[in-house]
């Protein structure tokens, strides 16, 4: 006999017993439908309602017990309300439905939720970082191109540009989210329903907005998959480049202040997905129950990651001292060429201006800022006494 922990191998819907796949709201759904449309009695309906929610009680309170036989959730809710109410009642809840259209809606509902739930959690991960640049706006560090000191940024400067990063992860999260939200049901196998139940009253009540109108289409497309990964990837690229900054100003040589993404695994399962399904004809295959395993992983992994990355930046002990140690006068250089530009010096020729700057500072070991305004002068006729500004 299988135990609750160790399910049957499955044959139809991945095996998926746990990790919060519940699709009995959807079952209900559909017998309301059905009801509707006459094909269930008052009586046959109320029962399967019923039965439906005394099986939703037994997952919640951790007593749903998995036997031998139960391929998958969907089987072993039908064997288990037919146990609780009568196989006679309980065998009409399959009319007019589909395994097919059944297991996508139900990727569906859980994906939707998921999705609701990371925007949750990229939200907080932007309001901590939102509080940490207001809170340390006056903490300035070097900014760095090709790991060199470039210009002085200040450390709120660095945060929110990965904040703009992951904003746009965020408007690409809910454009997704508007296509997973979309009801299969009424699909049927792959040629819709004979029995015209109102597809609009079903995807009113599961919360769906749109229907997949092509059945074909609806019960073999995996886009949204392949879309909630892809979007994955980018979101945990920018975590892991984040993560990288972090490790490097946390090192020895910098001590300014880790985690690193677990970016390839995520790219890793966007690609074997995409794999698995190019090749796949029209309609419903076997091949499709791999989606499964891949988008249950992603998903938790990139919630962990967004979880573990707010941890991180709110506990974070930045040493605003090291930061400013690290600051070199020659960093200025440019600014003294966009004050000679303000003086109405071509460009091009105010950084072999500043490059001589940088010259005399070298040869006389006074560093650049602290260059007398008689030396500059020197440099330059066309430097005046309020460059001084420019080195405060």
């Amino acid at each position: 006999m299988a135990s609750s922990s160790k399910p049957a191998k499955n044959k139809l819907g991945g095996g998926l017993f746990t990790g919060g796949l519940d699709p009995l709201m959807e079952y209900i759904a559909f017998a309301r439908a059905n009801y509707n449309n006459g094909i269930l009695n008052q009586h046959e309906f109320e029962e399967i309602e019923r039965g439906l929610l005394e099986v939703e009680k037994e997952w919640e309170a951790g007593e749903f017990k998995i036997v031998q036989g139960d391929e998958d959730i969907h089987t072993a809710n039908e064997r288990r309300l037919g146990e609780v109410i009568g196989k006679d009642i309980a065998g009409k809840l399959h009319t007019g439905r589909s395994r097919n259209e059944q297991v996508v809606c139900a990727m569906r509902l859980w994906l939707r939720d998921e999705l609701i739930k990371l925007e949750g959690h990229l939200i907080s991960f932007f309001k901590v970082t939102a509080a940490r640049a207001e809170k340390e706006i006056d903490c300035i560090m070097p900014g760095y191109t090709h790991l060199q000191r470039a210009q002085p940024v200040r450390w709120s400067h660095w945060m929110l540009s990965y904040a703009m990063a992951f904003a746009n992860d965020l408007e690409r999260l809910r454009e997704v989210n508007k296509r997973v939200n979309r009801n299969p049901l009424g699909c049927g196998a792959l040629a819709g329903n004979p029995f015209n139940i109102d597809r609009e009253a079903i995807s009113k009540e599961l919360g769906l907005e749109g229907l997949l109108w092509n059945s074909m289409a609806g019960v073999a497309d995996r886009d949204f998959v392949t879309e909630t990964l892809q979007w994955g990837s980018i979101l945990m690229q920018h975590i892991s480049r984040w993560a990288e900054d972090l490790i490097i100003y946390s090192s020895g040589e910098f001590g300014f202040f880790g985690i690193r993404g677990k970016s390839g695994r995520v790219f890793g399962q966007m690609a074997g997905f995409m794999m698995t399904h190019k090749g796949l004809p029209s309609t419903y295959n076997k091949d499709l129950q791999e989606s499964w395993e891949p988008m249950l992983d992603h998903v938790k992994t990139v919630s962990d990651s967004i979880q573990i990355a707010e941890g991180v930046l709110a506990t974070l002990d930045t040493q605003p001292e090291k930061m400013k140690a690290a600051l070199d006068p020659f960093m200025l250089a440019t600014d003294v060429a966009d004050y000679l530009v303000r003086k109405g010096v071509p460009f091009r020729e105010t950084h072999h201006i500043s490059g001589r700057c940088v010259a005399l500072s070298e040869k006389t070991d006074i560093p650049m800022n602290e260059l007398s305004y008689e030396q500059l002068k020197a440099v330059d006729e066309r430097f005046e006494a309020d460059i001084a500004e420019t080195f405060n």
